[in-house]
């Protein structure tokens, strides 16, 4: 019959350095080398977590060497950051609000690196300071682990990594209940129980690193997907919704070129017009889709200013006023208050240029558009209404989405292809806010925005 043999935990402890030092190798060669600028930060976090712990078990292996307070008390507060850093980039990986969730986990990892310290300080045992340091490590993945059973959309790589931590969860568990039920006074023990965990937890850590790293990967080709998605209908945009009124210009033009003698001057004032209207709709067009390149490839800078709305909204209304008088459209302010935010003016006055030009297109003649400012709650909102045609329920779903195709004339036949909303959408988001829209087809719109009033990091 085998006998178990008890593995030294010092060989084990060997191979933790040596794992985590040729992961951090992995790790920061795969960052510089091939990750996106969004991956670059998560694996920069949990490499400096796998370097920290690297350093940690250098110290605890020189026991006994060096002095206590540095091979004890700094080599579990390394421990306990080390595994802060790896669940911060646990939790990067997930759809969640990161400032909260970033707080708790360093939250909870200086409550533990205090209560360790203030035990160690306190004289306790070998066998307290191994409870508390399980319970910590417990605590501190712990919400990350909730997290990923709460995310949606699970697939294989990600219920395979979340896996790996309730193992090593339950591992910890499984130690200090041991550790509680037969206490000892050696740090490095060479029960069975002891072997099969420190196999166990080293096992574990190698395979959640390759699940880590399978997940980063995955949101990487995620992203690029996304990006070639959105190039295809970039093309289609332009293809589509650029030669028309393109063409429509080189019609015009040649009408002009060829024949000018043969029309009047009645005549030749309407093609002007006609070719100044398709001109300003090519314009627009391409000027948004410029934006939206520039912003997809992270060329636009956001510059957060404190900037005064009212002023801002005013400039924008008196800058649509004609073109609200040629459809004879009332253009009306009403501000509740003086209302101050810290938002980029560029970004905000193409949102705010975006809404109202929309809002006259699809307002018929002797129409009203009206623009509200509020403060509510820590927001500011303000609200673009217009008693237009409306938008109707199967378009309506497709507003800021460049993968849904949007076809809507305006009251006087004017063409759109739905960029400049995904403009405002996107713009809105750099500035953690919100843009929706309520409508009721043939009674009118309102599109609000929202903006955090405090400042924005």
């Amino acid at each position: 019959m085998p006998v178990l043999v008890p593995v030294d935990p010092k060989t084990i402890f060997l191979l933790y350095f040596w794992g985590n030092f040729f992961t951090c190798i992995l790790i920061f060669s795969y960052s510089f080398s091939y990750a996106t600028i969004d991956n670059r930060k998560i694996l920069k976090w949990f490499g400096l977590g796998k370097l920290l712990l690297t350093i940690a078990w250098i110290l605890i292996i020189l026991r006994n060497i060096i002095d206590d307070f540095i091979s004890i008390n700094i080599a579990n507060s390394l421990v306990f950051c080390a595994c802060c850093y790896e669940t911060i980039a646990m939790l990067s990986v997930l759809k969640i609000n990161p400032k909260k969730s970033y707080r708790l986990q360093i939250g909870i990892t200086i409550v533990a690196i205090l209560v360790f310290n203030i035990g160690t300080l306190l004289g306790s045992t070998i066998n307290t300071r191994v409870l508390i340091a399980s319970i910590a490590l417990f605590a501190i993945f712990l919400p990350p682990i909730i997290h990923y059973f709460n995310e949606k959309g699970q697939n294989f790589f990600r219920t395979f990594y979340v896996v790996c931590y309730i193992g090593f969860e339950i591992l910890i568990v499984i130690r200090a209940i041991y550790r509680y039920m037969d206490p000892q006074n050696l740090f490095f023990s060479y029960n069975t129980l002891d072997s099969f965990y420190s196999i166990g937890l080293f096992l574990l850590s190698l395979v959640g690193i390759v699940g880590f790293l399978l997940l980063v990967k995955e949101k990487q080709d995620q992203k690029i997907q996304k990006l070639l998605d959105d190039k295809n209908q970039f093309f289609s945009i332009i293809s589509h919704d650029l030669r028309g009124p393109l063409g429509s210009a080189v019609s015009l033009s040649e009408l002009l070129a060829e024949d000018i003698e043969k029309h009047s001057r009645e005549e030749i004032r309407d093609i002007s017009e006609m070719l100044y209207q398709s001109n300003k709709n090519s314009y627009k067009l391409l000027e948004n889709l410029l934006e939206w390149s520039r912003v997809q490839t992270g060329m636009i800078t956001f510059s957060p200013k404190k900037i005064l709305l009212n002023v801002l909204i005013e400039e924008n209304i008196d800058l649509n006023k004609n073109t609200a008088l040629s459809k004879n459209i009332d253009l009306l302010f009403e501000p509740a208050d003086l209302i101050e935010v810290e938002a980029d003016k560029n970004m905000i006055d193409t949102v705010l240029r975006n809404l109202l030009s929309n809002a006259i297109k699809f307002t018929g003649k002797n129409g009203k558009i009206e623009v509200k400012l509020l403060k509510k709650d820590q927001n500011a909102e303000i609200s673009v209404i217009d008693n237009g045609i409306g938008i109707p329920d199967g378009i309506k779903e497709k507003l800021f989405k460049i993968n849904r195709k949007v076809i809507q004339r305006g009251t006087e036949n004017e063409t759109g292809s739905g960029l400049g909303l995904l403009l405002c959408t996107e713009f809105i988001s750099i500035h953690q806010g919100e843009i929706c829209v309520e409508s009721k087809y043939g009674i009118g719109s309102t599109f609000k925005i929202i903006l955090p009033l405090k400042q924005i990091p």
